[in-house]
């Protein structure tokens, strides 16, 4: 059985969580990172030499950085419609996953530790500002996107660009910060928690 190292409450975690629901892969879960520990010790180091959550096992095989578990997951599962083998029709998944990595994920990072993980008298006002001038203008590109009728990142299916996107909606709408109107992500936002896997796995407290 796939066993997943990593606790429910991470950005990361979630993403392999609500994927492995929706591809129907039994798992067994292991509590690691934060309050749980076990990320330091030298048996995870050795599977994963980074000391980050998710880490999988699959029979022999490891793998760590959460994108490249749900690629992955969707290749050796048979799910083509999460990750299309058109190479084409791929890319249109993989930039956005790639996105999430480098334009996407450092701005809500930093408004998470700022706002959820720094007492209030220690929280670095500008930097959270500069954070959230950049993640509004992400969240902008992406609205962007979804124009046109699109109802999900890369087309008319749910994708693993969806799944790497989504966990960051959710949060998005729950972070204490100004939200300018974005009907189009907003309306993403209301279909992906129509889902219930997102429900589940997504749509719980941010910690």
């Amino acid at each position: 059985m796939l066993k997943i190292w990593g606790r429910t409450t991470s950005s990361n975690v979630q993403k392999v969580l609500w994927a492995c629901a929706e591809m129907n892969i039994p798992y067994e879960r292991i509590d690691a990172g934060l309050q749980f520990g076990r990320n330091k010790d030298p048996d995870y180091l050795a599977l994963n030499p980074n000391g980050l959550v998710p880490t999988i096992e699959d029979g022999k095989v490891v793998i760590w950085e959460s994108n490249t578990i749900l690629r992955y997951l969707a290749a050796t599962r048979g799910f083509e419609k999460l990750h299309p083998k058109d190479p084409a029709e791929r890319s249109h998944v993989e930039r956005w996953m790639d996105w999430q990595l480098s334009v996407l994920g450092p701005p809500m990072a930093i408004l998470l530790m700022g706002y959820y993980r720094t007492p209030p008298e220690r929280r670095d006002a500008a930097a959270l500002e500069a954070a959230h001038t950049r993640a509004v203008a992400a969240w902008k590109i992406l609205e962007d996107q979804l124009k046109d009728g699109k109802p999900y990142v890369a087309g008319r299916d749910l994708t693993l660009a969806d799944i790497s996107l989504g966990m960051f909606v959710h949060r998005w709408y729950s972070y204490p910060v100004e939200r300018p109107s974005m009907p189009h992500l907003k309306g993403w936002y209301d279909r992906l928690a129509t889902r219930p896997p997102y429900k589940t796995h997504i749509m719980i407290p941010v910690s």
